[in-house]
C-alpha cells in the first residue's frame, strides 16, 4: 500500500509539473521565454489536499521560534494549520519509525543528514520532487548530504535548512592574525607556551583527538577517506589507506610537540575553559560554541582551518539539517509545500536572521546579512572544504573503531597502520553482522 501511495503522490506532481510546463506556442510566449525560465519550480502550484492541517517537528529555541514564524506565515498563505511539535532533531528519525505507521509523527519533520540513509532504507520519507530545480538554488554539499544512492542512481530527499562544519576559533587579544599554515600553528604555540608552567598551563591548540568528528579534518586532508563512490560504495573501505597513516602521523606530531594530554583530559568542556581563560591561542570548534565564549567575554574570530603541510586544507565533516517529508502523511502534497515553502529564499533568509545558522542556499550567500557577519563567512568558507558526513547506515559502524584507533595513536603511540587495519576489520565485521 505504501509503495502504491507513493507512486501515486509521484504521478499527482509529475502530473502537475508537466501542465505548468506547456510548449511555446505564439509569439508571445517567446517573447517571455526569459521571464519563463526564470520561474523556479518552487513557484509550481500544488493543490494541497482539500481540509489538509499539518504538524511540524523541530527544536526548541530559537529554531522552534522560526518553525513556529514560518507556520504562521504557511497558514496566512494556504490557509492550512500547522501544528509545531518540538522533537529534537537528533530523535526525530527514531521517533517517526514509530509514530510513522501509525499515523502519529509529523507530515514535515527536522533531521540531521546523516539519517537519511535510515530513513529511506526504512520507507519513512518521500523524495524531494523538485530535485532539478534544488540542485541550482544549494550548495553541492547540502544536495549531496541529503540524497541517498540505491541500485546506483542517487536521489534526492531533503529540503535543506542549514549546512554547519567546525573551524578554527582564535583569541584576538593573543593573536594579532590567524595562522594560515600549520607551519604557523606550531611556530606561534610553542612561543606561546614558553612560560607555561605546571600551575598555570597554556597551551596553542586543542582540539578532541579521540573524536573521529573532528579527526576527519586531518584524515581527509591527507586523502583518507571512509566509503568508496563519494561515501556512497560500503564495500570499499579507505579507513586504512596511505592518506589515513600520513593524518595519524601529523596528530601524533600535534601530540607530542604541542598537546602532550591524553585523549581523556581533552573534553569539550576542558578545552572551553582554557580558551575563556586567556590560556589557549586556538580551538577548533564548531557555530555551537560561539555563545559560549561571547559569554564568557572573549574578543575571539574564526578562520577556516590551515592549510596541511601538503598544501591543502583539512577536510572538516559537515552536517547538513533539513526538512523531509513523511511518507505515511495523511496530506502528502500540502506536506511538501510546507517544505518547498520552509525552503524558500525568503523564510531560509528569515531563518539565518533568527538562528544565525548558514543557509545553503546559492542565492543567499552573497546576501549583506550573512556578508556582515564575520562567524557566519569563516564556517561558510571552511564548508567548502568539507564533506557531508556519510549518510549511509554502515556509517554507524565506523564511528566507533575509528575513535579507537585515534585514541590508541594519540595515548599509546600504537603504529598507524595497526591501529587503521584493527579499525578496518571491526569495521566490516559489524557491517556484515548489520547486513544479516
Amino acid at each position: 500500500m505504501q509503495k502504491i501511495l507513493k507512486l501515486s503522490f509521484i504521478a499527482m506532481l509529475i502530473f502537475a509539473l508537466a501542465a505548468c510546463n506547456k510548449p511555446v506556442k505564439d509569439q508571445a510566449e517567446k517573447d517571455t521565454e526569459k521571464e519563463s525560465e526564470a520561474t523556479t519550480q518552487e513557484e509550481v502550484a500544488i493543490e494541497p489536499e482539500e481540509g489538509a492541517s499539518l504538524i511540524l517537528w523541530d527544536n526548541g529555541g530559537a529554531e522552534g521560534e522560526w518553525a513556529n514564524y514560518v507556520a504562521g506565515e504557511f497558514t496566512k498563505k494556504y490557509n492550512i494549520p500547522v501544528e509545531v511539535q518540538e522533537v529534537a532533531h537528533t530523535d526525530a528519525a527514531a521517533k517517526l519509525k514509530v509514530d510513522g505507521p501509525a499515523g502519529l509523527g509529523a507530515d514535515v519533520f527536522h533531521a540531521p543528514h546523516d539519517h537519511v540513509g535510515n530513513l529511506v532504507t526504512s520507507g519513512l520519507v518521500y523524495e524531494n520532487m523538485f530535485a532539478d530545480q534544488y540542485k541550482q538554488d544549494f550548495m553541492d554539499a547540502a544536495i549531496s548530504g541529503t540524497s541517498y544512492t540505491t541500485d546506483g542512481e542517487s536521489k534526492l530527499y531533503g529540503y535543506p535548512l542549514a549546512i554547519e562544519t567546525y573551524a578554527l576559533y582564535y583569541n584576538k587579544d593573543l593573536v594579532s592574525k590567524p595562522a594560515e599554515t600549520w607551519d604557523e600553528i606550531f611556530a606561534q604555540s610553542k612561543e606561546f607556551m614558553k612560560d607555561s608552567t605546571k600551575d598555570n598551563r597554556k597551551f596553542g591548540i586543542m582540539y578532541e583527538p579521540g573524536n573521529f568528528y573532528f579527526a576527519h579534518a586531518f584524515f581527509g586532508g591527507y586523502g583518507g577517506y571512509i566509503f568508496g563512490d563519494n561515501n556512497t560504495n560500503p564495500a570499499d573501505l579507505g579507513v586504512n589507506n596511505e592518506g589515513a597513516i600520513e593524518s595519524a602521523k601529523f596528530v601524533s606530531k600535534l601530540h607530542n610537540e604541542l598537546l602532550p594530554l591524553k585523549v581523556e583530559d581533552i573534553t569539550g568542556d576542558v578545552i572551553s575553559t582554557f580558551f575563556n581563560e586567556g590560556k589557549l591561542l586556538y580551538r577548533i570548534s564548531g557555530p555551537w560554541d560561539i555563545k559560549n565564549h561571547q559569554d564568557a567575554g572573549v574578543n575571539f574570530g574564526i578562520a577556516p582551518l590551515p592549510k596541511l603541510e601538503n598544501g591543502e586544507t583539512p577536510a572538516s565533516f559537515s552536517g547538513i539539517k533539513a526538512y523531509y517529508v513523511n511518507s505515511y502523511s495523511k496530506y502528502p502534497k500540502a506536506a511538501t509545500l510546507l517544505a518547498q515553502f520552509a525552503t524558500s529564499k525568503e523564510m531560509l533568509e528569515k531563518r539565518f536572521e533568527m538562528t544565525g545558522q548558514v543557509p545553503p542556499h546559492n542565492g543567499l550567500l552573497d546576501s549583506d546579512a550573512i556578508k556582515a557577519d564575520e562567524y557566519a563567512m569563516a564556517f561558510l568558507e571552511q564548508a567548502k572544504s568539507a564533506i557531508p558526513m556519510p549518510n549511509i547506515p554502515e556509517m554507524q559502524s565506523v564511528w566507533g573503531p575509528m575513535g579507537v584507533a585515534y585514541t590508541t595513536i594519540w595515548n599509546d603511540n600504537t603504529d598507524p597502520k595497526a591501529a587503521f587495519d584493527a579499525a578496518r576489520s571491526q569495521i566490516e565485521d559489524a557491517i556484515a553482522t548489520q547486513s544479516k
